[in-house]
């Protein structure tokens, strides 16, 4: 059984979390959310910006899941030299705050990792390609999928954070097949119905000149073993149609072939509004839709909608799980 607890691991130091998490703890959504919060983050540094945004949060050290209670705040420290900030130290911190984070979720069986952004140039340093395989590596998960996921549509890439002249060569059908079973048995599991799942081509038109062919050999394969698992999906689709207003409400979610193909229009339609769910993992990841947007920092300006709509898919579907 899951505890009803919920892990936060704050993330670049010198990011917005900080501020739009204080935002959103004061926000209306958090009122009987139902499971406790434990912030893995430098207490001094939280407290900082506390006072920097005038504002008053009621927290406690966590002291282990005996002191656990529905809606309260908990903290763990990590200690953190805001006057440094290297890179070397801000990764040491990071890295610190999520071996924390990760192993508080093991031990308390949590029901989800909320996580800050971080700069994936400098943490990752080109060993992982984004923090979706990181924490894929950090818990031994083999199938990690990438969900950005808004109420009214989501979109997923098979590919994640890769140069684009590599993805040709990392479109299979079994990936394609893993992937798509997976956020359908999320959707069934989480949001109680089986969505409708349009596909994408990988190229304009759906139709390849040169070279392999891979929408006959890899996703057309791919769609005709996922209907035989009564998945609800069609395609594959051009890419440049099927965010048409019109043709996108017929869908619940858009896989598309590499990143920037469905998170563009994802973000031109609904901006922030959308939360990062990496599904495979042995928890549910969630992170805001943005990264430390280091320009905006200490201006308190900016917004929280995304770690918000968090809270909410939280409050709505994880807790009742």
């Amino acid at each position: 059984m899951k505890n009803k607890s919920i892990v936060i691991v704050n993330g670049d130091p010198e990011s917005t979390f900080n501020e739009i998490l204080i935002k959103t703890l004061k926000n209306k959504v958090l009122r009987n959310i139902g499971f406790s919060i434990i912030m893995v983050c430098s207490e001094k540094l939280f407290k900082y910006d506390l006072k920097r945004l005038n504002t008053r949060i009621n927290f406690q050290k966590f002291k282990g899941n005996n002191s656990l209670s529905k809606n309260n705040i908990f903290i763990i420290d990590i200690p953190f030299n805001h006057k440094d900030l290297s890179v070397k130290n801000k990764n040491l911190y990071i890295k610190k705050s999520f071996d924390v984070g990760i192993n508080l979720i093991k031990e308390n069986n949590s029901l989800a990792l909320i996580n800050g952004p971080i700069s994936k140039s400098t943490f990752l340093k080109g060993k992982y390609n984004g923090m979706t395989e990181y924490l894929a590596y950090k818990t031994k998960s083999l199938n990690e999928v990438m969900l950005i996921f808004n109420k009214e549509l989501s979109v997923s890439p098979v590919t994640t954070h890769i140069p684009i002249n590599k993805v040709t060569d990392k479109i299979k059908k079994k990936v394609i097949v893993s992937k798509i079973t997976s956020i359908n048995k999320f959707y069934k599991k989480f949001l109680g119905f089986v969505p409708n799942i349009a596909i994408t081509g990988l190229n304009p038109h759906c139709e390849t000149f040169a070279g392999k062919n891979i929408e006959k050999a890899e996703i057309l394969p791919a769609i005709k073993i996922l209907k035989k698992k009564k998945i609800k999906i069609l395609g594959p689709f051009s890419a440049d149609t099927i965010f048409l207003e019109k043709k996108r409400k017929e869908f619940d979610v858009v896989v598309g072939m590499y990143h920037d193909q469905v998170l563009t229009p994802m973000k031109t339609i609904f901006g922030f509004n959308a939360i990062n769910i990496t599904i495979g993992l042995p928890f549910v990841r969630i992170t805001p839709d943005h990264g430390p947007n280091y320009e905006m920092s200490k201006l308190n300006k900016s917004k929280p909608d995304s770690l918000i709509q968090a809270f909410s898919f939280l409050k709505k579907y994880v807790n009742k799980t």
